[in-house]
């Protein structure tokens, strides 16, 4: 057994192998504080021929005996990756995977699986450490190992792995991963912070993580097994010289066509004419190493023109921004929507307004609660014009979570906006950046929706082009962009400032000055796509949706909750069925009223209110009849609270029989007439005084439990009669 250690914010990072999982290639246990990652690295037996990318899996998987619980629901074990697991997958997957060898071959599986915590320190950069460290001291070759930090800042100060509770103080929540070279990816969220205090917290990180790499050095140096050989492929393609002479003049027209489907044929014909042309001199198996030679060619002829024209594919420069088209209110019926359109990328954003029940539940190692914000990421394979499967996989997370982060710093707080948000992105078209189409989508929904957000957010796609000490900086960038480039770089935020940022770079490593360049170069064209956003809607509406649920929030002593609630909830359930709304009361004594307009839940609060005044002589109900006697009716004039209506009590003339004038479960308008020495409450029908039989206001016996909207209106005025109606 051999292990290293890294002291990382009063805490020691330890990386221990040779004691667990011994049969894996490699495998290292992690501690830091109370968390404790095992992570373990395997490959395939043998090479998968023709292979053109890396099959790497990465698995990161959250046991709740880690934390001491069951998990929750009917069945008591962990079953599929939740999607804070599939994003650690992500975060883990994404600065790892451009340092294997594609031509390794062999299938490779990482599984960093979280043992314990101390719900003080986060588990997801012990697993990314401990994945690299296990695939370093196995004998998978890897040009790493990598270090990952999370930095926080807490009262003006960065800090390299804040504690969860110094999290929840914290302006950035950021993680940074990077080789002993540079910085490799950056990911996380902000509270509107300057492109400076970003740059200052990358930098902070670096020095740990050099730390971080050397230890998994040292580990290996102990521990490590030796490195299994990479195949030599036979890259050799007698005709490649020919077939370059011929097509590379027609695809350095055809990668510069107007319009991405249009340019992709051209390039397509331009490839099955040079496979006709040489149809003799191509062998059938070397089908992959033509279509390799076209991408070579194309990435040449793309690359070329960026570094030395500054001209880009669709003929934009450097820095210009696609056409912008923004249109609020495209569905009717939703609560709030919009239409945002880049270039040829387009996301249709629809918001949906719930109650604090259609809060999303969370059920993690870490907390039990819910949330009330949800973002959903729709990436439907008709976006990019082709066939395939629907449902959602791990992109449609990690890009919504993206955009979630993005949004997330302008929600105002429960206790201002009582709603429970949840914003869908449905993509239509893509060509580089849905994530942020989602962002600026997703902010014009929410004001046309009226949801008062202090500022909206917009979100733009950098890419980078290298050679040398030559580079360019590309702003807006282009699907080909990012897949021929050297960096896809995500920034989203307000006018004021950053609250989403993710970088993932395909080079060793990108210098501060290029990322300052960046930065500066991606807050101009947030800028600017925050100008045209703002000609679709200024500000959030001030009215929400005729469609809209309303919600009326109000508190009382937390005494009185049991008077709300009633035995076995049968009076917060009376309320909630005559005025066909929803009620919620927690435990500190907030009540939330969900109703489908703001007059049902003007008439639930008040109703809940009275159910709080002590009865007295002179007050007025809409009472329920609950039983008829010989010598009158017993109404409930509030939920839980009955009293006598006396049979002398119903009319102004002489009434023979209660069932004359009252039917059970008739809503009928009574007046508090007497409170006895015992408590017992004494009404009075309040009724017509033109000689009629029928309560004021009854028009035919209307049953309770019929719809609120067709109960007549009553007078202020309406006579009533003075006499004792006490039995």
């Amino acid at each position: 057994m051999h292990s290293v250690s890294v002291t990382i914010n009063g805490s020691e990072l330890v990386l221990e192998t040779g004691r667990m999982a011994k049969q894996a290639n490699g495998s290292v246990f992690a501690t830091y504080g109370g968390g404790a990652v095992l992570a373990t690295a395997c490959c395939g037996s043998d090479p998968v021929e023709g292979l053109d990318y890396v099959p790497l899996q990465v698995e990161y998987n959250e046991k709740y005996y880690a934390a001491g619980k069951i998990p929750g629901g009917f069945l008591k074990r962990e079953g599929r990756p939740k999607d804070r697991e599939i994003l650690v997958c992500r975060l883990i997957d994404r600065p790892m995977r451009p340092l294997f060898n594609k031509k390794f071959g062999r299938d490779i599986q990482v599984v960093p699986t979280v043992v314990g915590t101390d719900n003080i320190n986060v588990p997801d950069v012990i697993a990314m450490n401990a994945a690299s460290a296990a695939v370093t001291v196995s004998d998978i070759p890897f040009d790493g190992p990598i270090g990952a930090v999370r930095v926080g800042y807490v009262a003006n100060e960065l800090v390299i792995n804040p504690t969860y509770e110094q999290l929840e103080n914290s302006q950035l929540d950021i993680v940074v991963a990077g080789t002993q070279d540079g910085i490799t990816m950056v990911e996380g969220g902000a509270q509107q912070v300057s492109e400076d205090l970003l740059i200052d917290a990358i930098e902070k990180a670096r020095p740990t993580i050099i730390e971080l790499c050397r230890a998994q050095v040292e580990l290996r140096l102990a521990a490590g097994k030796s490195k299994l050989p990479i195949p030599e492929a036979d890259d050799s393609f007698g005709p490649a010289g020919d077939i370059r002479a011929f097509a590379y003049p027609k695809l350095e027209e055809a990668c510069f066509v107007k319009g991405k489907m249009e340019r992709g044929a051209a390039i397509k014909a331009v490839k099955s004419e040079a496979k006709a042309q040489f149809a003799e001199a191509i062998a059938e198996e070397d089908g992959k190493k033509f279509s390799g030679l076209f991408e070579d060619m194309e990435q040449e002829i793309v690359r070329k023109s960026i570094l030395e024209k500054k001209v880009r594919t669709d003929g934009r420069g450097p820095e210009d921004i696609r056409s912008i088209t923004n249109e609020v209110s495209v569905l009717e019926r939703t609560h709030g929507s919009a239409l945002f359109t880049r270039g040829e990328t387009q996301a249709l954003a629809v918001v949906t307004l719930g109650n604090q029940r259609d809060a999303q539940i969370i059920d993690n190692i870490e907390e039990d609660g819910t949330e009330s914000f949800l973002l959903h990421y729709n990436f439907p394979p008709f976006s990019v014009g082709e066939t395939g499967r629907m449902g959602t996989g791990r992109r449609e997370i990690g890009h919504g979570h993206l955009a979630h982060r993005a949004l997330e710093a302008v929600i105002p707080p429960q206790s201002e906006f009582p709603y429970t948000l949840r914003v869908v992105s449905e993509i239509l078209e893509s060509n580089g950046s849905s994530s942020m189409a989602t962002v600026c989508g997703g902010t014009l929904s929410l004001m046309d929706a009226g949801v008062p957000i202090p500022k909206p957010v917009a979100g733009i796609a950098m890419g980078l082009v290298t050679e040398g000490e030559n580079y360019v900086v590309l702003s807006d960038i282009l699907g080909e962009e990012d897949h021929l480039g050297d960096m896809d770089f995500k920034v989203a935020g307000t006018d004021e400032g950053i609250t989403a940022f993710q970088m993932d770079i395909k080079i060793k490593n990108i210098s501060p000055d290029v990322m300052k360049i960046a930065l500066d170069q991606a807050r101009r064209g947030r800028l600017h796509i925050l100008d045209k956003m703002d000609e679709a809607i200024t500000s959030p509406r001030e009215e929400l949706s005729p469609y809209a649920p309303r919600i009326i929030s109000f508190s009382v002593d937390r005494e009185e909750i049991g008077t709300l609630i009633g035995k076995g909830g049968a009076t917060i359930k009376s309320v909630s069925e005559k005025h066909d709304v929803k009620i919620n009361i927690e435990d500190d004594g907030s009540v939330t009223v969900y109703g489908s307009d703001a007059e049902a839940g003007e008439g639930a609060k008040a109703s809940l209110l009275k159910l709080l005044e002590e009865p007295e002589v002179g007050q007025t109900y809409d009472a329920v009849v609950k039983k008829i006697v010989d010598f009158g009716a017993f109404v409930e004039y509030l939920p839980g609270k009955e009293g006598l209506v006396h049979i002398s009590k119903m009319a102004a003339h002489r009434v023979e029989k209660v069932t004359d004038i009252l039917q059970l479960n008739q809503e009928v308008p009574v007046r508090i007439l007497e409170i006895d020495k015992m408590g017992r409450v004494n009404l009075g029908l309040i009724y017509d005084d033109k000689g009629g039989d029928r309560p004021r206001g009854d028009r035919g016996g209307r049953q309770h439990g019929e719809r609120r909207d067709d109960r007549p209106r009553q007078a202020d005025n309406a006579p009533d009669s003075e006499s004792n109606s006490s039995e």
